[in-house]
């Protein structure tokens, strides 16, 4: 006999909340992780409040999820990534009023360990390709394309294995339609048997390390390797298509901008008089209004809310500028709608749709 624990309140807590179009074209939602269960909301415009259209228990940890669209077409699918050593692809389906499962493709063993992939998820911005990434060693890339029916196909899993290696972050980078980047936030800690090694010395680097899909040869590389600053912890993708492309590293107290053949562009962040200098200011939530024009807002771990722009001409990023722009809970994800809505899984307090 299997038995299965389900709680009789529902969860509360939002760990990660994405944006897009998942039942239709041009509808915009938001899909929203609770521990173990899955939700499909929606923001009436009239009165700017919130509304729950699909809850779902997917008896499972959920640990990252992100939104994907193939190129041309007009929904999004959603990846997740779990405790079950799969990567999942749902989709919406209207007729049923519920997601269903495209694809499912096992990779490793269950649970949350640190050498199984599912904790870290990047796409393609172009939705040609998926990276998902262990804490340490194991990353794999998939190709997603569409066969004959319009329907989605998955390839095999790719390795871009590199052993004493620890994850810090993942994102895709924008590069217009070449070869598919993932930028990822890495620390070489070497091997125990070598004197020299950064686990026996304690001289660790961080690195922000480019991996290229090569779609012709059909295998990944380590193209690019940059060093950056040792408080660096999160990466955030620049648009390329009306943007300059490249990652902002985000640092303690301030943000450099990288990009291969390009020079590092830094802006220090902005702090409350009353803030204590003996130590740094963290950016704990990020999102990009990127709609005709784009911004980046950056949330500080006291909640202050930070308006990022970059002054830019075609590919050459000339500055960037940060200005206060407001200040409210603490949140986990943070989600800025094309209608104008400002979504906040909050951590201390209510959740807010502003």
């Amino acid at each position: 006999m299997y038995l299965y624990a389900t709680s009789t309140h529902q969860a509360t807590a939002i760990t990660q909340s994405i944006y897009g179009s998942f039942t239709r074209a041009e509808q915009e939602e938001l899909v929203i992780a609770k521990g173990k269960i899955l939700e499909l909301l929606r923001v009436d415009e009239e009165s700017g409040k919130l509304e729950l259209m699909y809850r779902q228990e997917v008896f499972g940890l959920i640990r990252n999820i992100v939104p994907f669209r193939l190129m041309g077409m007009q929904k999004d699918f959603v990846v997740v990534g779990s405790d079950s050593g799969r990567i999942v692809i749902l989709e919406f389906d209207l007729d049923a009023n519920k997601f269903v499962k495209i694809h499912q493709e096992t990779f490793g063993k269950t649970g949350v360990r640190r050498i199984v992939p599912g904790e870290y998820l990047a796409t393609d911005p172009k939705g040609r390709a998926i990276m998902i990434g262990a804490v340490e060693k194991q990353k794999f890339v998939y190709i997603l394309n569409r066969d004959s029916n319009n329907k989605l196909t998955i390839s095999s899993p790719l390795e871009a294995f590199k052993p004493h290696i620890v994850t810090l972050a993942m994102v895709g980078v924008d590069v217009g339609i070449e070869n598919p980047q993932f930028a990822c936030l890495e620390i070489g800690d070497g091997d125990l048997d070598q004197n020299f090694s950064a686990v026996n010395t304690g001289n660790f680097q961080k690195t922000l390390t480019l991996y290229e899909m090569d779609l012709g040869l059909n295998h990944v590389i380590r193209k690019n390797i940059f060093p950056v600053d040792r408080t660096a912890h999160s990466l955030i993708q620049v648009p390329g298509d009306i943007g300059p492309s490249g990652i902002l590293v985000v640092c303690e107290n301030f943000v450099v901008y990288k990009k291969a053949n390009h020079e590092d562009r830094v802006c220090y962040m902005p702090m409350r008089r009353s803030h204590d200098l003996s130590r740094g200011l963290f950016i704990t939530g990020h999102t990009i209004f990127n709609y005709e024009t784009f911004f980046f807002m950056l949330q500080s771990e006291y909640g202050d809310l930070f308006k990022l722009t970059l002054d830019f001409t075609e590919q050459d990023v000339h500055s960037m500028q940060v200005q206060f722009f407001d200040t409210v809970a603490p949140g986990t994800s943070i989600n800025i709608l094309k209608s104008g809505f400002l979504f906040l899984a909050a951590e201390s307090s209510n959740h807010a749709c502003f």
